[in-house]
């Protein structure tokens, strides 16, 4: 089965230049062991803050763009993974092992739907 990860780093996690460099050291660490673990799909990349997204919709044939994320937002969604394993308590002990889980931030974990192949 496979799950998305949605990583909410938290402050201190989006401030975490202005951490101590051994703190740092260690959660860089934290999510190389992450990218080594059976069924993670390794994301290097991490998607900057709400406040520089831009929404798109189309209403009658017009495409319109909006500043901004497309709901407000209490937390952001600052990065993800995908993870394919057994269950969803195994996507639980992965999730755990996000360093953002215990620097006040939050994992949540979504199964993907699986469409039929065309």
């Amino acid at each position: 089965m496979k799950y998305a990860m949605l990583i909410n780093l938290g402050p201190q996690g989006r401030d975490w230049r202005n951490l101590p460099e051994e703190q740092q050291k260690e959660i860089v660490a934290g999510y190389q062991a992450l990218n080594q673990t059976p069924g993670v799909t390794p994301n290097p990349h991490q998607i900057q803050g709400p406040e520089t997204a831009t929404t798109v919709r189309v209403e009658d044939g017009k495409t319109l763009t909006t500043d901004g994320p497309f709901v407000e937002l209490k937390e952001a969604l600052d990065g993800w993974l995908i993870y394919d394993g057994p269950d969803l308590d195994a996507a639980i002990e992965v999730a755990s092992k996000i360093p953002a889980a215990r620097m006040g931030g939050k994992v949540e974990i979504r199964p993907v739907a699986e469409w039929p192949q065309a």
